[in-house]
């Protein structure tokens, strides 16, 4: 089988990612309980008679996707897969309230239109005139994990040499007021809020966009080596430990093996004792951790996995996303878990190149 390598990234977040070094700037956020990601100039990448049109999450997109091409050196990708929890969900709220305004009469399409799932990939497939494989994966908190394991199958099995891979959600005022109505996300009055030191239910709710290019050849742009992941919907606190053991002892690793652990902390009092895992199986392995830097979102675990691969390329962990003091000389291997609500597990291995 051939080898999955990470050749090219793109990354817009709530951080300034898209146009400065590897965390070079960073900001933490304590007191919003809503975070949005930083804007780049679009002008690089979009006409701006044809932005004005676009939702922010097609535009996060498309630039995402054009950095992380540009870094590859790859002009036409043979396929693109996208992962998203929301789809463009701005425009999906216009147009519902369209209809409601408009007793149903007289609608113009253009929202309906761009309020679909699998806008983002199709306005990138047009804009590169990419004819091939078009992909968009909605599975919650593993959409962006699901689209990641169908392009390493495809690269593995030799049926596509580079493909563009992404995950990215926007946030919709109205959709995020029913959030906050159901408790998702965390009440003003527990500011300032902490990620690691948390004693209150809910989260930051965030947006952001995470592309990265997939070949099946090493480059000098290569970050790291896609070895496995895994899936699991759902399952109990006492059941984390048994699911990572079983899925290193199938890609035939141990814990031992891991040089530095990923953890999707969101700051959740409810739910972050699923990662309690840092204190046993990873007690003696340096631990990372991004939502403090990120926020929640659906496809959050593209930044952490733009984390990961970033520490393997650059064989340094930056102290703002240490979870504890341990440090290795060199960084081989990464496992990444994440979780959502005690649902959509995901497990991820990198390996530097």
């Amino acid at each position: 089988m051939k080898t999955c390598y990470i050749n090219g990234t793109g990354c817009i977040s709530t951080q300034n990612t898209f146009e400065t070094e590897f965390l070079s700037e960073v900001t933490i956020n304590t007191t919003e309980n809503t975070v949005y990601a930083i804007q780049p100039s679009y002008k690089e990448f979009i006409a701006p008679a044809a932005s004005r049109r676009m939702a922010k999450g097609v535009k996060m997109g498309i630039a995402a996707s054009s950095k992380a091409l540009k870094e590859a050196n790859v002009a036409m990708p043979e396929a693109i897969i996208i992962g998203t929890g929301m789809g463009c969900v701005e425009d999906s709220e216009k147009f519902l309230k369209s209809i409601l305004d408009n007793k149903e009469e007289f609608l113009t399409p253009t929202s309906f239109i761009q309020s679909t799932h699998n806008t983002v990939g199709g306005q990138i497939a047009l804009g590169l005139q990419c004819k091939g494989y078009n992909f968009t994966y909605v599975n919650g908190a593993v959409s962006f994990e699901t689209a990641l394991l169908d392009a390493k199958m495809q690269i593995e099995n030799d049926e596509a040499e580079s493909i563009l891979v992404g995950g990215i959600d926007e946030t919709g005022a109205y959709t995020l007021s029913l959030h906050k109505l159901i408790n998702l996300v965390k009440s003003e009055a527990d500011a300032p809020y902490s990620v690691l030191n948390s004693n209150s239910k809910g989260i930051v709710h965030s947006e952001g966009a995470g592309f990265f290019v997939l070949e099946n050849e090493k480059k000098e742009s290569s970050y790291a080596s896609v070895e496995a992941v895994s899936l699991q919907s759902a399952m109990e606190v006492n059941e984390v430990a048994d699911f990572i053991n079983t899925f290193l002892e199938t890609n035939n690793l141990k814990i031992s093996d891991i040089d530095a652990v990923v953890l999707g902390n969101n700051g959740d009092v409810e739910f972050d004792d699923y990662y309690d895992v840092s204190n046993s199986l990873f007690k003696d392995t340096p631990q990372v951790f991004y939502k403090h830097l990120s926020g929640e979102y659906n496809t959050a675990s593209a930044f952490g996995f733009w984390i990961a691969a970033n520490i393997l390329k650059d064989q340094n962990i930056p102290e703002v996303v240490r979870m504890n003091s341990l440090k290795k000389e060199t960084y081989d291997t990464i496992l990444l878990y994440n979780q959502y609500r005690g649902k959509d597990h995901s497990l991820i291995v990198l390996k530097k190149c």
